[in-house]
């Protein structure tokens, strides 16, 4: 196996995770929660907390002070994983230790809009 054809291997398989990740944390704004039963609606929350914890952590990821690497593959390839780490914690940290931001936008939904 040349170094030209594991090269292009690795630019294919970058590319398809990228693909995928993008793909699998797209949010779905077209869905109506209007006549949504309560786990319907608590899973939004949890959804929309997980988000919003995801996105502090890479706003406080930047202020961390990181080599990069002379390959630009290789700066994709960490980024990618710096990515899914951080997406993966910030659901399990939602599931298990919440920050109580879903219960309370679930409260006010469930108050505010007679649902």
């Amino acid at each position: 196996m040349d170094i030209s054809s594991m090269l292009n291997s690795y630019t294919d398989y970058v590319s398809n995770a990228a693909n995928e990740a993008k793909t699998a944390s797209s949010v779905n704004t077209s869905r109506d929660y209007a006549k949504a039963t309560d786990e319907e609606l608590m899973d939004a929350c949890k959804k929309f907390e997980a988000y919003f914890l995801e996105q502090c952590m890479k706003e406080m990821w930047k202020t961390v002070g990181t080599e990069k690497s002379e390959s630009a593959a290789m700066n994709t390839l960490k980024d990618y994983y710096k990515d899914n780490l951080i997406s993966e914690f910030a659901t399990k940290s939602t599931e298990t230790n919440s920050l109580g931001l879903a219960q309370m936008l679930y409260e006010q939904m469930k108050r505010n809009y007679d649902i």
